[in-house]
């Protein structure tokens, strides 16, 4: 069994925030590598036909009040974006483009991402809100907002959105160990099995 887990998420996915707190955790007690995989949820609902559970409301409200129960289990701070749901086309790009161009301040951009939208509940559709958020967290927002429109990162984007639909992804977060898929936040326990094997 391969000793890496490969984390397929969008930024817009509460679920992908909750997992984001848990996972490098889980990986170093496994001495297992985590790999960012980010990836276009709304292309993958596109391709896939499926959609956010928020779209049924019985199931949203529901949706909300499980993801708080596991905020409160995991010991992390939540709070559902009053903004939801959010356009992550920018903010997806934004990350592939630092993965491309500082692979080494990925931490940074996921952490200070994550907080804006999943504990402070900022606009994450206001770029100079994002570029606020970035700012403060050290990161170039200028020269990040130029490089979202280079073909090199749309394509990897797409790219890595495309892969996740070929490999059954359906949603987000989707968590791979070798060919073994994991969908959901409330499946890294199974994700921590195979990674002892």
């Amino acid at each position: 069994m391969s000793k890496t887990v490969e984390f397929f998420f969008d930024l817009g996915s509460p679920a992908s925030y909750l997992a984001h707190t848990q996972l490098p955790a889980l990986c170093r007690d496994c001495g297992a590598a985590l790999v960012y995989r980010p990836m276009l949820l709304g292309g993958v609902f596109q391709a896939t036909g499926n959609a956010s559970p928020a779209m049924i409301p019985a199931k949203g409200r529901y949706m909300i009040r499980d993801l708080a129960r596991y905020a409160e289990r995991y010991g992390v701070p939540m709070r559902f974006n009053p903004h939801f749901p959010i356009n992550t086309l920018s903010l997806m790009r934004l990350l592939v483009a630092v993965q491309l161009h500082q692979p080494e301040r990925l931490d940074d951009a996921l952490q200070a991402l994550f907080q804006a939208t999943w504990v402070d509940g900022v606009n994450m559709g206001d770029p100079a809100r994002v570029a606020e958020v970035l700012a403060a967290a050290g990161l170039d927002a200028a020269a990040l907002q130029q490089q979202i429109g280079e073909p090199a990162v749309k394509d990897a984007l797409k790219a890595t959105t495309e892969e996740a639909v070929r490999r059954g992804v359906f949603g987000a977060p989707t968590c791979f160990v070798g060919d073994d898929m994991y969908f959901g936040q409330d499946r890294l326990e199974f994700v921590r099995e195979a990674l002892s094997r």
